[in-house]
């Protein structure tokens, strides 16, 4: 029988008659004026983000190119002993990367720790009230932050500095002259952790939520310890949400002004050393929070110009935080791997990754095991 080469096409997929002559549907009014306050606070964001980097870069030129060994006005006062800009500016980024780093290392495992003992393990009504007080925290304010500092977490961490100051003062981090007073680096860091828990442990919390529970079923249907089902279950699935967290908790400790003037006793130095007293690098923010008020023109400029530099550094935050999420984000190829542990043979994952979905491990690539037996004749 010959056969036509006309296209059949597949039941329902036809188009009605009348579709194809009505075209595009008339906007209503409201369509168009939602349509136009989206567009116009996007486009608002940009303006301002725009017009803060040109303050700043107005505001901070002049004593970028200023020659500060021969300015009256810049070789007194907080700019004092500095013969550029970049000699005054580089060891507040070191100070700001450096208490901010110390920071998120103790916080952010705390903080993810706190987040899934809340969403997985805690009992509902214990769940709720751990929620409520970790939201509650958020609204301290900074000052308190510093004044319970001052109070309580530097004479508590004393002895503990110098401690580890005697015993393992060979490596760098613990070395130098010990602490008299516990105004440390890593005194400061501690209240910077503790800030920096609620923006990282709420928004981890509704991201572990957010995990399918047909996902978290199929890994235990497969085998797999609660644990097991939360490693390979629900952190490829919210890999990509926690680290925005923990970059956003990054974002706070980079800008936090009070307390760190309050705790820390600073130096304009580079040092690694965090049980020191004499030998702490100072914060750009705090830096600006201490000294802008006495400064004159020129040096107010300088002080702008340090704000930039922490402008900056906040856009590369941003940019480097964007690159990981999509290397580990869902669909990445990292992401695909991690529900291979799961099953044997290794499964073939088609339509839904291995990282958003454990359902899919059942899709199994052919095996020797799966193939039907042949008898002979």
């Amino acid at each position: 029988m010959p056969v036509s080469n006309q296209t059949v096409s597949r039941p329902g997929t036809e188009r009605p008659t009348g579709a194809a002559n009505r075209g595009k549907a008339k906007a209503r009014p409201a369509d168009r004026i939602f349509l136009g306050l989206s567009t116009g606070s996007a486009a608002l964001i940009m303006v301002i983000l725009a017009l803060v980097a040109i303050f700043l870069i107005i505001q901070a030129v002049p004593a970028i190119a200023a020659n500060w060994s021969t300015s009256p006005d810049l070789s007194k006062g907080p700019t004092e002993g500095f013969d550029n800009f970049w000699e005054y500016v580089l060891p507040l980024i070191w100070g700001t990367l450096w208490c901010s780093a110390i920071g998120l290392v103790i916080g952010a495992p705390i903080a993810i720790g706190i987040a899934l003992f809340i969403s997985h393990y805690a009992p509902r009504r214990l769940a709720g009230v751990l929620g409520y007080l970790v939201d509650l925290l958020a609204a301290v304010p900074s000052i308190i932050f510093g004044l319970w500092g001052i109070f309580v977490i530097r004479p508590f961490l004393k002895p503990l500095e110098v401690w580890l100051n005697q015993h393992a003062g060979w490596f760098p981090v613990f070395g130098g002259q010990a602490t008299s007073t516990g105004s440390t680096i890593f005194a400061g860091s501690v209240v910077l952790a503790v800030m920096i828990l609620p923006i990282i442990t709420s928004i981890s919390r509704e991201i572990f939520l957010q995990t399918p529970r047909l996902h978290e079923e199929a890994a235990l249907a497969l085998g797999a310890t609660k644990w097991e089902m939360i490693r390979y279950a629900v952190f490829p699935y919210a890999r990509s949400g926690v680290i925005s967290a923990i970059l956003l908790g990054l974002g706070r400790a980079l800008g936090e002004t009070m307390a760190i003037a309050l705790i820390v006793s600073p130096s304009l130095i580079f040092s690694l050393k965090i049980f020191t007293d004499s030998a702490n690098p100072q914060t750009i923010a705090a830096n600006l929070a201490l000294n802008f008020p006495e400064a004159n023109t020129p040096q107010r400029q300088a002080l702008i110009g340090t704000g930039l530099m922490l402008f900056v550094i906040s856009l590369a935050v941003n940019f480097v935080a964007r690159a990981i999420i999509t290397r580990t984000g869902p669909g990445s190829r990292r992401g695909k791997r991690s529900i291979k542990r799961l099953g044997t043979p290794a499964p073939t994952v088609s339509v839904a990754t291995a990282a958003e979905s454990p359902v899919a491990a059942y899709q199994h690539e052919p095996h020797e095991s799966d193939q039907p037996e042949e008898t002979g004749k």
